[in-house]
């Protein structure tokens, strides 16, 4: 196996494997283990008032957040976000550092609702999905990972410590109205969303830490050749004969 097969596998494929068993360990808790536990308990309860305080008002703005991590429009923005930063900065780091956040998350969920079937919220449905992959919130999942890493690389590139704070600030509201707004449609209980947070947040740190690292080295180091033009490491001269 190449070096760099093996650092793949250290630095990216093993962290999300861990994230996976940290997520269907979570999704045991919450619907077995510690089911009739609080603060679980107290989920109906919320839910049933999300849902009294339904308007028509909150219900357009439920749908612009919801609609914002839409499996299509995810994928879309996705490619063009990856798009417009392979043509600015001509590289592949920052754009291979987002599209590896979104799919690892994505890979994540599917995996985990397969494993945990949890029923949605005992209330209407404003949306269609299947009644029992509730844990963990897809939409959540992908808006974490999606639009934080967009605000992860627009504060690294910002030049001023406001510019980043709003760059965040800005991006961040995303992903937390979309949690909002997925429980205020009767999709997901209130502890979906929070692990949902952990899977997109946990996400876009592995792909920080593997791709927009430049202190780590991808293959193998190589070492300078003695005696060689530009050489870091000088021949040693010959002994004086005699």
């Amino acid at each position: 196996m190449s070096d760099v097969a093996i650092q793949v596998a250290r630095r990216v494929l093993l962290p999300v494997a861990l994230l996976l068993s940290v997520m269907v360990g979570l999704g045991l808790l919450v619907t077995r283990v510690l089911a009739k536990s609080w603060p679980f308990t107290v989920e109906d309860t919320v839910n049933r008032e999300l849902a009294a305080d339904r308007t028509g008002g909150w219900n357009d703005v439920s749908l612009v957040f919801s609609t914002l991590a839409s499996t299509q429009l995810i994928v879309v923005v996705t490619v063009l976000v990856a798009l417009v930063l392979r043509l600015v900065l001509h590289r592949w780091r920052e754009p291979l550092f987002l599209c590896a956040a979104v799919s690892a998350q994505a890979l994540v969920f599917l995996l985990t609702t397969i494993v945990i079937d949890r029923n949605r919220p005992a209330v209407e449905h404003m949306d269609v999905s299947p009644p029992t992959s509730s844990f963990p919130s897809g939409h959540t999942s992908a808006a974490t990972a999606l639009y934080v890493g967009i605000a992860v690389l627009l504060a690294l590139r910002a030049k001023s410590t406001p510019a980043k704070v709003a760059w965040w600030s800005l991006l961040i509201l995303v992903p937390v109205g979309v949690a909002v707004t997925r429980m205020y449609r009767g999709m997901h209980h209130p502890s979906d969303v929070v692990a949902s947070f952990i899977n997109g947040g946990t996400c876009v740190a592995i792909m920080a830490r593997a791709v927009l690292d430049r202190s780590l080295r991808w293959g193998r180091a190589k070492l300078p050749s003695i005696g060689r033009p530009g050489s870091d490491v000088a021949e040693a001269p010959a002994p004086a004969g005699g």
